[in-house]
């Protein structure tokens, strides 16, 4: 049986300066060029989690998302420094689930979860060039 050590209560901070490549410009907001896109700092919540979780586990073992719930309160401007500050709230042995929360240098500016599930890395990429298969041979 494999040992997974993921500790409940194991936080984590990940910090980026928002770029022009982070506005919401570039997700379909046209109107908005200066100001931080939500998908933007959901990556960098999924990037913080990965860091926080994948050093644990052992080789050929990887976390997946599989569901986040966000919510983004507060503006931020391409200039600022954005912290995502988490927390593993939860480890069943294969279901991680991550509160945290988004911060720049004013305050708050979003908080919610993060669910990432624990697989076997080539487990999954068989399945996925299965149902690729399953496209490509219009077979589903």
């Amino acid at each position: 049986m494999l040992t997974i050590n993921v500790d409940k209560g194991t936080k984590f901070t990940i910090q980026k300066r928002v770029t022009e490549e982070d506005a919401s410009l570039n997700y379909g907001n046209g109107q908005l060029d200066t100001v931080l896109a939500t998908p933007s700092l959901v990556a960098l919540v999924i990037e913080g989690a990965v860091e926080a979780i994948d050093e644990k586990l052992p080789e050929g073992i990887i976390s997946v998302g599989a569901k986040m719930e966000f919510e983004h309160t507060n503006a931020t401007v391409i200039g600022a420094t954005v912290s995502i500050e988490g927390e593993i709230a939860e480890f069943d042995g294969k279901r991680v689930v991550i509160k945290f929360t988004a911060f720049d240098e004013v305050g708050e500016i979003g908080s919610g979860t993060h669910e990432r599930h624990i697989v076997n890395k080539d487990s999954m990429m068989v399945k996925a060039h299965e149902r690729s298969e399953a496209i490509k041979n219009k077979n589903y």
